[in-house]
């Protein structure tokens, strides 16, 4: 009798025995080589941690938390993202697949998978099982196309897991000409640097500021210069305009795709004036904390904060409001055009090296016209 992997409660696994169905016409039978869990998104739903029971409502276009009786419906549940296998049986209307092809698919960890045929999909030749397992990563991690990364941007990576790593790849590839690296985990920062990035940082490490110290690296000396020794010129009614954010300490684009709150408060604090921080990342560990009040860059620094996953996925990210719930920034939702997918925005919309005219910078704190949950806030800290 087969077996498969399942949780009965939080954080109780079990192999259990299963009987197979009987085979309907269109279905197929694939026997198991190899099967793995998704360890970020699945775990959130084994452990049953406090963001699993606030769901992305699709309909209402917001994070909704489910009735009490309906936080723990889902166990049993079965456990595992991706597997390759070999098909051992098939329906008669089966037209894609014969025994003794090998196949892949999004399937549980389970000895045998009974699944309708477009389901699977053919293992290409030459691609390994465990290359085929990377595609589920390989896919959430191109949602760093919306972030715009340019020919000689500086990137920074916020999470080695198996979509930081890909991330980082992929800025590369875009053009970056410089990709930080931020993991705790040292094995981590040592395939990073295998897979091109330039340096890794240890957010634990000194006094825990991975953020400033991103931004340090872009000094000329050991501190900027003093807001207060900058030219000024004297405007109407005693005001003076100074030049505050010419030096553009921090990175163009940092990519959080870690799922810590801890992380993207880094990610937030490490951008530029005017830059971009791309949320791959759903599943916030430290859900429940909103994101701070006082002192980060996004309440004065003019950074667009976009959330990238698409709008389908159960789990959209969302940014909590706080205890009082107030908000302290506006979102902005996206409805896909019919010529592009959730992952292709209308640039012409985002403008994210735009610099907006000084009579507008103190009046306006939300772009509405970006696309999803892209926010600008332009207010000074409060």
């Amino acid at each position: 009798m087969p077996r498969e992997l399942i949780a009965t409660a939080p954080r109780t696994p079990e192999l259990r025995d299963y009987d197979d169905p009987p085979l309907n016409a269109g279905q197929i039978r694939i026997r198991t080589e190899l099967a793995s869990p998704k360890h970020g998104t699945e775990l959130v739903a084994y452990r049953d941690d406090p963001v699993a029971s606030r769901p992305y409502d699709p309909a209402w276009g917001a994070v909704i938390p489910k009735p009490p009786e309906l936080v723990r419906a889902g166990f049993p549940m079965r456990l595992g993202n991706m597997a390759v296998g070999v098909v051992t049986e098939t329906g008669p209307d089966v037209s894609r697949f014969k025994a003794g092809d090998r196949v892949f698919g999004h399937f549980p960890i389970r000895e045998t998978q009974t699944v309708d045929e477009t389901r699977a999909d053919p293992l290409p030749d030459g691609l390994s099982a465990w290359a085929a397992l990377c595609l589920d990563p390989v896919v959430m991690a191109l949602a760093i196309r919306d972030a715009g990364i340019a020919l000689g941007d500086r990137v920074a990576v916020f999470g080695l897991g198996a979509i930081g790593l890909v991330a980082l790849q992929l800025a590369r590839l875009a053009g970056a000409d410089q990709v930080i690296a931020v993991d705790p985990l040292a094995n981590r920062r040592e395939v990073a640097l295998a897979l091109g990035a330039d340096m890794t940082l240890d957010p634990s490490a000194g006094d825990g500021d991975a953020g400033l110290a991103i931004r340090r690296l872009g000094l000329d000396g050991a501190s900027p210069v003093p807001v207060a020794n900058r030219p000024a010129t004297p405007l109407i009614g005693g005001y003076t305009e100074r030049t505050t954010q010419d030096h553009q300490l921090g990175v163009d684009v940092a990519l959080e795709t870690s799922g810590s709150i801890a992380a993207l408060h880094a990610a937030i604090r490490a951008t530029r004036f005017g830059g971009t921080v791309c949320v791959v990342s759903f599943l916030w560990k430290g859900g429940r904390r909103s994101l701070p009040r006082r002192g980060v860059p996004y309440q004065s620094g003019e950074a667009d904060l976009g959330s990238r996953r698409e709008p389908a996925d159960a789990g959209r990210p969302s940014l909590d409001t706080g205890a009082d719930g107030k908000a302290r920034a506006g979102l902005a939702a996206e409805r896909p055009g019919p010529d592009r997918g959730h992952h292709r925005p209308d640039r012409a919309l985002r403008g994210r090296r735009r610099r907006l005219p000084d009579d507008r910078r103190a009046s306006r704190t939300l772009d509405q016209a970006r696309h999803p949950l892209c926010l600008t806030t332009l207010l000074p800290a409060s």
